[in-house]
Protein backbone atom coordinates (compact mmCIF):
# COMPACT_ATOMS: atom_id res chain seq x y z
CA UNK A 1 0.00 0.00 0.00
CA UNK A 2 1.14 3.27 -1.12
CA UNK A 3 1.49 6.12 1.90
CA UNK A 4 2.20 9.86 1.61
CA UNK A 5 5.53 11.15 2.74
CA UNK A 6 3.89 12.56 5.87
CA UNK A 7 2.25 9.46 6.53
CA UNK A 8 5.46 7.40 6.16
CA UNK A 9 7.41 9.69 9.04
CA UNK A 10 3.99 9.05 11.03
CA UNK A 11 4.34 5.55 11.29
CA UNK A 12 8.14 5.18 11.18
CA UNK A 13 9.14 6.92 14.16
CA UNK A 14 12.85 5.16 13.85
CA UNK A 15 15.69 7.11 13.25
CA UNK A 16 17.16 7.80 10.10
CA UNK A 17 21.31 7.55 9.68
CA UNK A 18 21.86 10.87 8.84
CA UNK A 19 18.57 12.98 11.03
CA UNK A 20 21.09 15.23 12.42
CA UNK A 21 23.49 16.04 9.12
CA UNK A 22 23.22 19.26 7.67
CA UNK A 23 23.88 19.37 3.68
CA UNK A 24 24.16 22.96 1.86
CA UNK A 25 24.47 22.13 -2.22
CA UNK A 26 25.81 24.30 -5.11
CA UNK A 27 24.22 22.63 -7.77
CA UNK A 28 23.01 21.82 -10.94
CA UNK A 29 21.67 19.08 -13.69
CA UNK A 30 22.21 15.57 -11.80
CA UNK A 31 25.47 14.39 -10.48
CA UNK A 32 25.36 16.79 -7.31
CA UNK A 33 21.69 16.47 -7.10
CA UNK A 34 21.93 12.62 -7.11
CA UNK A 35 24.03 12.80 -4.69
CA UNK A 36 22.77 15.01 -2.16
CA UNK A 37 19.09 13.27 -2.70
CA UNK A 38 21.02 10.15 -0.95
CA UNK A 39 21.48 12.40 1.78
CA UNK A 40 18.03 13.39 2.23
CA UNK A 41 16.70 9.87 1.65
CA UNK A 42 18.40 9.38 4.91
CA UNK A 43 17.42 12.18 6.65
CA UNK A 44 19.82 14.64 5.86
CA UNK A 45 18.76 18.34 6.06
CA UNK A 46 19.62 19.54 2.42
CA UNK A 47 19.61 23.35 1.40
CA UNK A 48 19.50 23.86 -2.21
CA UNK A 49 20.95 26.78 -3.50
CA UNK A 50 19.08 28.28 -7.05
CA UNK A 51 19.57 31.18 -8.54
CA UNK A 52 16.74 33.50 -8.32
CA UNK A 53 14.28 33.55 -10.84
CA UNK A 54 16.00 31.05 -12.48
CA UNK A 55 16.81 28.13 -10.60
CA UNK A 56 18.41 24.77 -11.28
CA UNK A 57 18.55 24.46 -14.87
CA UNK A 58 17.36 21.42 -14.34
CA UNK A 59 14.25 22.18 -14.07
CA UNK A 60 13.87 23.32 -17.65
CA UNK A 61 14.78 20.22 -19.01
CA UNK A 62 11.13 18.94 -19.89
CA UNK A 63 7.43 19.13 -18.80
CA UNK A 64 6.76 15.95 -18.63
CA UNK A 65 5.46 15.73 -14.90
CA UNK A 66 2.40 17.69 -14.82
CA UNK A 67 4.67 20.41 -16.08
CA UNK A 68 7.40 19.61 -13.68
CA UNK A 69 11.06 18.27 -15.36
CA UNK A 70 11.26 14.86 -15.26
CA UNK A 71 15.11 14.58 -14.02
CA UNK A 72 14.13 17.54 -11.79
CA UNK A 73 11.52 15.64 -9.93
CA UNK A 74 13.93 12.10 -9.80
CA UNK A 75 16.81 13.61 -7.92
CA UNK A 76 15.34 16.31 -6.01
CA UNK A 77 12.61 15.08 -3.31
CA UNK A 78 12.98 16.00 -0.07
CA UNK A 79 15.20 19.14 -0.41
CA UNK A 80 14.68 22.61 0.56
CA UNK A 81 15.34 25.38 -1.76
CA UNK A 82 16.71 28.64 -1.15
CA UNK A 83 16.70 31.53 -3.77
CA UNK A 84 20.12 33.41 -3.32
CA UNK A 85 22.48 35.63 -5.98
CA UNK A 86 25.52 33.72 -4.53
CA UNK A 87 27.52 37.19 -6.25
CA UNK A 88 25.41 39.49 -4.39
CA UNK A 89 26.51 41.48 -1.26
CA UNK A 90 23.36 39.87 0.69
CA UNK A 91 25.04 35.95 -0.41
CA UNK A 92 27.90 36.02 1.94
CA UNK A 93 26.66 36.77 5.19
CA UNK A 94 23.86 34.10 4.44
CA UNK A 95 26.82 31.47 3.24
CA UNK A 96 28.79 32.43 6.49
CA UNK A 97 25.62 31.22 8.83
CA UNK A 98 24.87 28.55 7.11
CA UNK A 99 28.13 27.25 6.63
CA UNK A 100 28.83 27.60 10.41
CA UNK A 101 26.48 24.68 10.96
CA UNK A 102 26.52 23.02 8.19
CA UNK A 103 28.20 19.52 7.78
CA UNK A 104 28.83 19.39 4.23
CA UNK A 105 29.23 21.36 1.28
CA UNK A 106 28.56 19.57 -1.78
CA UNK A 107 28.93 21.52 -5.23
CA UNK A 108 29.20 21.07 -8.95
CA UNK A 109 29.26 24.54 -10.26
CA UNK A 110 31.13 25.50 -13.39
CA UNK A 111 35.17 24.55 -13.22
CA UNK A 112 36.68 27.09 -10.75
CA UNK A 113 33.13 29.19 -10.53
CA UNK A 114 33.17 28.20 -6.51
CA UNK A 115 37.04 29.12 -5.58
CA UNK A 116 35.93 32.78 -6.96
CA UNK A 117 33.30 32.57 -5.02
CA UNK A 118 35.89 31.99 -1.68
CA UNK A 119 34.09 28.56 -1.39
CA UNK A 120 37.39 26.70 -2.06
CA UNK A 121 38.34 24.40 0.39
CA UNK A 122 41.12 25.64 1.75
CA UNK A 123 39.54 28.61 2.69
CA UNK A 124 36.55 27.10 4.23
CA UNK A 125 38.05 24.71 6.16
CA UNK A 126 39.79 27.92 7.72
CA UNK A 127 36.66 29.30 8.84
CA UNK A 128 34.95 25.91 9.25
CA UNK A 129 37.60 22.77 10.46
CA UNK A 130 34.45 20.72 11.24
CA UNK A 131 33.06 20.90 7.23
CA UNK A 132 33.43 18.44 4.76
CA UNK A 133 33.37 20.16 1.32
CA UNK A 134 33.23 17.83 -1.60
CA UNK A 135 32.95 18.76 -5.43
CA UNK A 136 32.25 17.13 -7.85
CA UNK A 137 33.65 17.84 -11.26
CA UNK A 138 34.04 16.41 -14.87
CA UNK A 139 37.70 15.94 -14.72
CA UNK A 140 38.87 16.65 -10.97
CA UNK A 141 41.59 19.37 -9.63
CA UNK A 142 44.70 19.50 -11.21
CA UNK A 143 45.38 18.24 -15.16
CA UNK A 144 45.59 19.38 -18.18
CA UNK A 145 41.14 18.64 -18.30
CA UNK A 146 40.55 20.55 -14.97
CA UNK A 147 38.92 23.38 -16.56
CA UNK A 148 37.05 21.80 -19.32
CA UNK A 149 33.51 21.63 -19.27
CA UNK A 150 31.67 18.38 -18.94
CA UNK A 151 28.69 16.58 -19.99
CA UNK A 152 27.27 13.03 -19.45
CA UNK A 153 27.63 12.38 -23.20
CA UNK A 154 31.13 13.84 -23.63
CA UNK A 155 32.55 11.67 -20.56
CA UNK A 156 30.94 8.33 -22.01
CA UNK A 157 32.76 9.37 -24.86
CA UNK A 158 36.20 9.83 -22.97
CA UNK A 159 36.14 7.03 -20.62
CA UNK A 160 35.84 4.77 -23.48
CA UNK A 161 31.99 3.83 -22.98
CA UNK A 162 31.06 4.51 -26.08
CA UNK A 163 33.55 2.45 -27.68
CA UNK A 164 31.79 -0.34 -26.31
CA UNK A 165 28.00 0.63 -26.41
CA UNK A 166 25.78 -0.05 -29.62
CA UNK A 167 26.42 -1.71 -32.94
CA UNK A 168 28.66 -3.38 -35.05
CA UNK A 169 27.55 -0.28 -37.26
CA UNK A 170 27.82 2.59 -35.02
CA UNK A 171 28.04 3.25 -30.97
CA UNK A 172 25.50 4.80 -28.82
CA UNK A 173 25.46 6.79 -25.82
CA UNK A 174 24.03 4.95 -23.04
CA UNK A 175 19.99 6.32 -22.78
CA UNK A 176 20.61 7.54 -18.61
CA UNK A 177 22.92 10.19 -17.59
CA UNK A 178 25.27 6.94 -15.83
CA UNK A 179 28.24 9.40 -15.63
CA UNK A 180 26.59 11.49 -13.82
CA UNK A 181 25.02 9.18 -11.50
CA UNK A 182 28.21 7.32 -11.28
CA UNK A 183 29.48 10.45 -9.94
CA UNK A 184 26.86 11.23 -7.93
CA UNK A 185 26.84 7.44 -6.31
CA UNK A 186 30.98 8.19 -5.61
CA UNK A 187 30.31 11.40 -3.79
CA UNK A 188 27.50 10.00 -1.81
CA UNK A 189 28.86 6.69 -0.91
CA UNK A 190 32.96 9.29 -0.06
CA UNK A 191 30.68 11.77 2.00
CA UNK A 192 29.12 9.10 4.57
CA UNK A 193 33.04 7.81 4.52
CA UNK A 194 33.93 11.49 5.55
CA UNK A 195 31.37 11.89 8.11
CA UNK A 196 32.43 8.66 9.67
CA UNK A 197 36.14 9.67 9.30
CA UNK A 198 35.17 13.02 10.93
CA UNK A 199 33.40 10.95 14.20
CA UNK A 200 37.09 10.02 14.75
CA UNK A 201 38.99 12.73 13.74
CA UNK A 202 36.76 15.71 14.83
CA UNK A 203 37.76 17.49 11.31
CA UNK A 204 36.45 17.81 8.06
CA UNK A 205 38.06 16.81 4.55
CA UNK A 206 38.09 17.05 1.08
CA UNK A 207 36.41 15.58 -1.48
CA UNK A 208 37.10 15.70 -5.00
CA UNK A 209 34.93 13.62 -7.63
CA UNK A 210 35.90 13.00 -11.01
CA UNK A 211 33.27 12.46 -13.29
CA UNK A 212 35.92 10.35 -15.63
CA UNK A 213 37.71 8.50 -13.23
CA UNK A 214 33.91 7.79 -11.81
CA UNK A 215 32.82 5.97 -15.36
CA UNK A 216 36.51 5.08 -15.65
CA UNK A 217 36.11 2.93 -12.58
CA UNK A 218 33.11 1.54 -14.12
CA UNK A 219 35.30 0.30 -17.25
CA UNK A 220 37.29 -2.46 -15.53
CA UNK A 221 36.49 -5.14 -17.27
CA UNK A 222 36.75 -3.45 -21.13
CA UNK A 223 40.44 -1.80 -20.11
CA UNK A 224 41.54 -5.18 -18.88
CA UNK A 225 40.40 -7.23 -21.40
CA UNK A 226 42.30 -4.59 -23.53
CA UNK A 227 45.38 -4.87 -21.68
CA UNK A 228 48.95 -4.77 -23.15
CA UNK A 229 46.89 -3.92 -26.47
CA UNK A 230 44.92 -7.16 -26.66
CA UNK A 231 41.92 -6.45 -29.23
CA UNK A 232 38.85 -4.57 -27.73
CA UNK A 233 35.30 -6.13 -27.31
CA UNK A 234 33.02 -5.74 -29.87
CA UNK A 235 29.83 -3.72 -30.06
CA UNK A 236 26.93 -5.62 -30.28
CA UNK A 237 23.94 -4.09 -29.24
CA UNK A 238 21.69 -5.70 -26.32
CA UNK A 239 24.08 -9.17 -26.76
CA UNK A 240 27.47 -9.40 -24.92
CA UNK A 241 30.32 -9.14 -26.29
CA UNK A 242 32.03 -11.95 -24.27
CA UNK A 243 29.06 -14.22 -23.54
CA UNK A 244 27.17 -16.28 -26.30
CA UNK A 245 24.01 -16.62 -26.22
CA UNK A 246 23.02 -13.98 -24.66
CA UNK A 247 20.71 -11.31 -25.26
CA UNK A 248 17.52 -10.89 -27.08
CA UNK A 249 16.17 -13.37 -29.46
CA UNK A 250 12.96 -13.22 -31.66
CA UNK A 251 10.41 -16.19 -31.10
CA UNK A 252 6.69 -16.11 -32.94
CA UNK A 253 5.18 -12.68 -31.17
CA UNK A 254 8.05 -10.81 -30.23
CA UNK A 255 11.53 -11.38 -28.02
CA UNK A 256 12.69 -13.28 -25.09
CA UNK A 257 16.03 -11.83 -23.26
CA UNK A 258 18.35 -14.70 -21.65
CA UNK A 259 22.15 -15.49 -21.12
CA UNK A 260 23.80 -18.39 -20.34
CA UNK A 261 27.01 -18.62 -17.54
CA UNK A 262 28.69 -21.76 -17.86
CA UNK A 263 28.87 -25.11 -19.48
CA UNK A 264 26.10 -26.42 -17.39
CA UNK A 265 23.72 -23.93 -18.54
CA UNK A 266 24.76 -24.54 -21.68
CA UNK A 267 23.92 -28.07 -21.50
CA UNK A 268 20.70 -27.58 -20.17
CA UNK A 269 20.23 -25.23 -22.91
CA UNK A 270 20.35 -27.43 -25.66
CA UNK A 271 18.77 -30.28 -24.04
CA UNK A 272 15.69 -28.65 -22.45
CA UNK A 273 15.15 -24.97 -24.29
CA UNK A 274 16.29 -25.87 -27.83
CA UNK A 275 15.59 -29.86 -27.43
CA UNK A 276 18.49 -30.54 -29.20
CA UNK A 277 20.82 -32.38 -26.95
CA UNK A 278 23.22 -33.10 -29.97
CA UNK A 279 24.35 -29.41 -29.89
CA UNK A 280 25.90 -29.33 -26.59
CA UNK A 281 28.92 -31.16 -27.83
CA UNK A 282 28.72 -29.55 -31.40
CA UNK A 283 32.45 -28.87 -32.34
CA UNK A 284 31.56 -24.93 -33.51
CA UNK A 285 30.06 -24.61 -29.63
CA UNK A 286 31.69 -26.80 -26.98
CA UNK A 287 33.15 -23.83 -25.48
CA UNK A 288 31.79 -19.88 -25.12
CA UNK A 289 35.12 -18.71 -26.77
CA UNK A 290 33.78 -20.90 -29.67
CA UNK A 291 30.21 -20.18 -29.01
CA UNK A 292 31.46 -16.24 -29.58
CA UNK A 293 33.58 -16.82 -32.72
CA UNK A 294 30.12 -18.32 -34.15
CA UNK A 295 27.39 -16.73 -33.23
CA UNK A 296 26.01 -16.04 -36.47
CA UNK A 297 25.61 -19.63 -36.88
CA UNK A 298 24.39 -20.23 -33.40
CA UNK A 299 21.62 -17.55 -33.16
CA UNK A 300 20.22 -18.79 -36.89
CA UNK A 301 19.29 -21.97 -35.24
CA UNK A 302 18.56 -20.39 -31.98
CA UNK A 303 15.85 -18.33 -33.33
CA UNK A 304 14.92 -21.00 -36.29
CA UNK A 305 13.71 -23.06 -33.04
CA UNK A 306 11.59 -20.10 -31.06
CA UNK A 307 10.09 -19.25 -34.50
CA UNK A 308 7.85 -22.35 -33.60
CA UNK A 309 7.34 -20.90 -29.91
CA UNK A 310 5.70 -17.86 -28.86
CA UNK A 311 7.38 -15.28 -26.05
CA UNK A 312 5.38 -17.52 -23.02
CA UNK A 313 6.50 -21.30 -24.16
CA UNK A 314 9.87 -19.81 -24.92
CA UNK A 315 10.30 -18.18 -21.42
CA UNK A 316 8.48 -21.57 -19.51
CA UNK A 317 10.85 -23.43 -21.16
CA UNK A 318 14.19 -21.26 -19.87
CA UNK A 319 12.53 -21.21 -16.42
CA UNK A 320 12.25 -25.16 -16.47
CA UNK A 321 16.08 -25.84 -17.40
CA UNK A 322 17.11 -22.60 -14.88
CA UNK A 323 18.23 -20.29 -17.33
CA UNK A 324 17.88 -16.50 -16.50
CA UNK A 325 15.63 -15.03 -18.55
CA UNK A 326 13.29 -11.45 -18.38
CA UNK A 327 10.87 -9.53 -20.21
CA UNK A 328 11.56 -6.76 -22.48
CA UNK A 329 9.55 -4.35 -20.73
CA UNK A 330 9.03 -0.87 -22.24
CA UNK A 331 9.04 2.51 -19.62
CA UNK A 332 5.27 1.89 -18.92
CA UNK A 333 6.12 -1.70 -18.04
CA UNK A 334 7.84 -0.62 -15.51
CA UNK A 335 5.39 1.79 -13.48
CA UNK A 336 2.89 -1.61 -12.94
CA UNK A 337 6.37 -4.31 -12.22
CA UNK A 338 4.44 -6.61 -10.84
CA UNK A 339 7.36 -7.48 -8.52
CA UNK A 340 7.86 -3.59 -7.59
CA UNK A 341 4.28 -3.88 -6.45
CA UNK A 342 4.90 -6.77 -4.71
CA UNK A 343 7.90 -5.32 -2.53
CA UNK A 344 5.75 -2.63 -1.86
CA UNK A 345 8.34 -0.29 -3.39
CA UNK A 346 6.45 2.79 -4.42
CA UNK A 347 5.26 5.55 -1.99
CA UNK A 348 3.87 9.04 -2.87
CA UNK A 349 5.33 12.71 -2.47
CA UNK A 350 4.41 15.95 -2.55
CA UNK A 351 5.35 18.81 -5.15
CA UNK A 352 4.41 21.89 -6.11
CA UNK A 353 2.11 20.81 -8.60
CA UNK A 354 0.49 17.95 -6.24
CA UNK A 355 0.91 14.43 -5.66
CA UNK A 356 3.47 12.11 -7.71
CA UNK A 357 4.52 8.75 -7.04
CA UNK A 358 8.15 7.79 -6.27
CA UNK A 359 10.33 4.63 -5.48
CA UNK A 360 12.29 3.78 -2.10
CA UNK A 361 15.54 4.18 -2.83
CA UNK A 362 16.89 0.15 -3.56
CA UNK A 363 18.70 -0.94 -0.17
CA UNK A 364 15.91 -2.27 2.17
CA UNK A 365 17.07 -1.38 5.95
CA UNK A 366 14.91 -2.90 8.77
CA UNK A 367 15.59 -0.22 11.21
CA UNK A 368 13.76 2.80 9.01
CA UNK A 369 12.42 3.70 6.35
CA UNK A 370 13.63 6.69 3.78
CA UNK A 371 12.35 9.96 4.10
CA UNK A 372 10.72 10.76 1.05
CA UNK A 373 10.24 14.42 1.52
CA UNK A 374 8.89 16.75 -0.86
CA UNK A 375 10.12 18.18 -4.60
CA UNK A 376 10.61 21.92 -3.65
CA UNK A 377 9.68 24.59 -5.67
CA UNK A 378 12.51 27.56 -6.57
CA UNK A 379 12.78 28.92 -3.36
CA UNK A 380 10.07 27.74 -1.23
CA UNK A 381 11.78 28.21 1.56
CA UNK A 382 13.68 31.18 1.59
CA UNK A 383 12.00 33.15 3.78
CA UNK A 384 12.24 30.43 6.29
CA UNK A 385 15.95 29.36 6.63
CA UNK A 386 16.44 33.58 6.17
CA UNK A 387 13.88 33.78 9.07
CA UNK A 388 15.81 30.97 11.29
CA UNK A 389 19.27 32.58 10.22
CA UNK A 390 18.21 35.79 11.48
CA UNK A 391 18.22 37.70 8.28
CA UNK A 392 16.09 39.52 6.14
CA UNK A 393 14.73 38.57 2.58
CA UNK A 394 16.91 41.65 1.73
Amino acid sequence: MSNSAQSNQQTNPQQRPLDDITVISLEHAIAAPFCTRQLADLGARVIKIERPNVGDFARGYDERVNGLASHFVWVNRGKESLALDLKSEQAQPVLNKLLEKADVLVQNLAPGASARLGLGYEELHEKYPQLIVCDISGYGVGGPYEQKKAYDLLIQSESGLLSVTGTPDEMAKVGISIADICAGMYGYSSILAALKLRDKTGEGSHIDVSMLESLVEWMGFPLYYTYENAPAPTRNGASHATIYPYGSFATSNGSVMFGLQNEREWQAFCEQVLQQPELADDERFSKNSLRVENRDTLKGIIESCFAELTKSQVTERLDTAKIANAHVNEMQDVWSHPQLKARDRWRTINSSIGELPAMLPPAVNNQFEYRMGDVPALGEHTDAILAELGLGKD
